[in-house]
Parts: C-alpha cells; structure tokens; sequence
C-alpha cells in the first residue's frame, strides 16, 4: 500500500532512530502485520492489542502529526 509505505518511510527518517532498542524491535513486529491492519492502526480506526505496538502506534501518529519526534 503505498500511502502505509510513505507514511513509515517518512517516520522512519524522522523519528525512528530517536526510538529506544525496545521500541526499535517493535517496529519491526509491526512490519510483520498486513497493510491494512497497519494502516487501520495508523488512521485510528483499530487499536492493537499488545501494549508495546500500541505505543508505537501512538508514537508514529504524534510524529507525522507534528512533523517528527
């Protein structure tokens, strides 16, 4: 999905290195996911169950909203 492809790319030159190692690793689970539960997350219309994806959820949406970290 292209808009999910712009939307982490762009997270990840922003923001991703400012994530701790535990964050970091969650990223990667995430990818793991298939587009449209990722990007249903990223718009707010779903919630994910773990804690740990949900905050970095919550993080890549606070980052495109302000423009970075």
């Amino acid at each position: 999905m292209l808009e999910l492809d712009l939307l982490l790319n762009r997270f990840l030159d922003l923001a991703f290195t400012d994530l701790p190692p535990q964050q970091r690793q969650a990223f990667e689970r995430l990818l793991g996911y298939q587009d449209q539960i990722i990007y249903d997350w990223f718009m707010g219309q779903a919630v994910p169950a773990d804690p740990l994806l949900r905050q970095l959820v919550a993080e890549v949406r606070r980052a495109m909203a302000h423009g970075g970290p």
